[in-house]
């Protein structure tokens, strides 16, 4: 086995062990290793990338920008071990990557944000921010199925909510912690007291006893991020983000209680409402914890191998 192969069987590894299945990218990986060693290339460049990447022949550009893809990422990974390495452009196909980086929410920001949102006028819209905010901070559900809830929906006494406007039409119930159903029970009494004859049947209102809407709520949440010092002219976190986060919470619990990350991906999947897990891997971003807790039980395994 040459250093390449080596490097590339425990880089499949880590990845996997977070979760990422990596099925044709790992074919394909150990075709651009076997094509490295047989140019006689200690290390990957970029020309060398692209050059492979363009090998296979009557297919799209896409198949083309696929594979620099799964070379990219393993490019990062050897620029670690190698400085020599070079990690190829995002953009030579045309192809760049659309999804914006996540801003991953520490639990202390969280706390922040539920504070900040609590100084809003008048007392409502105060109270429902918060409320909104938690919730999708602690379940990891989208915004648009969060302000779609209809009071009906929320069942306070199982503790579970049922998500009728999910993404692809797929209805799905979610389980909620006490502390979050205590949480809402909370909201639903002060929303009752505050406006009494709401003019619509959604669990969360605005300050005018109506449904709110996606734009207005994202437009607090930027005021409010900005004012705390998140938002920068480079960093934009996203309420989006906030379920990006709790994917990488999720799978930092797990790996700390030490339980089988892979079997309970099904159950992460499902949880945030998509189709199959391959959806889910999109959320789970390396965070530095995330990694160093896999590559400790990465090692730790191996070591119980041998």
């Amino acid at each position: 086995m040459s250093a390449l192969a080596g490097h590339l069987a425990d880089y499949l590894a880590l990845r996997r062990s977070l979760g990422f299945k990596l099925g044709w990218q790992g074919t394909d990986l150990a075709g651009l290793v076997a094509y490295l060693d047989a140019a006689g290339a200690p290390t990957l460049t970029a020309d060398l990338a692209i050059a492979w990447a363009r090998l296979p022949q009557g297919v799209q550009w896409l198949r083309w920008a696929h594979r620099l893809g799964a070379a990219r990422g393993f490019a990062r990974y050897l620029a670690a071990i190698d400085e020599a390495t070079e990690v190829p452009p995002p953009d030579v196909f045309g192809a760049r990557q659309t999804r914006p980086d996540p801003y991953l929410w520490a639990p202390g920001e969280v706390v922040r944000l539920l504070s900040a949102a609590r100084t809003l006028r008048p007392p409502l819209r105060a109270t429902t921010h918060e409320a909104l905010f938690g919730l999708l901070a602690v379940s990891g559900m989208r915004l648009g199925e969060a302000i779609a809830l209809a009071r009906g929906d929320v069942d306070l006494t199982a503790g579970v909510l049922l998500i009728r406007e999910a993404k692809f039409d797929r209805a799905r119930l979610v389980p909620l912690h006490p502390s979050a159903v205590d949480a809402l029970r909370a909201y639903a009494a002060r929303r009752d007291r505050l406006c009494p004859v709401p003019r619509v049947g959604t669990f969360f209102l605005s300050s005018v006893g109506t449904a709110l809407l996606a734009n207005g709520v994202q437009h607090t949440f930027r005021g409010l991020t900005q004012a705390l010092g998140l938002r920068t002219a480079t960093v934009r976190p996203r309420l989006h983000d906030l379920r990006h986060s709790f994917a990488v919470r999720t799978l930092i619990d797990w790996h700390r209680a030490d339980a089988d990350v892979e079997a309970r991906l099904a159950v992460l999947s499902t949880y945030l409402g998509h189709v199959n897990p391959a959806g889910t891997y999109w959320y789970l971003s390396a965070a530095p914890e995330l990694t160093e807790l896999a590559a400790a039980r990465l090692a730790l395994g191996a070591g119980r191998s041998r």
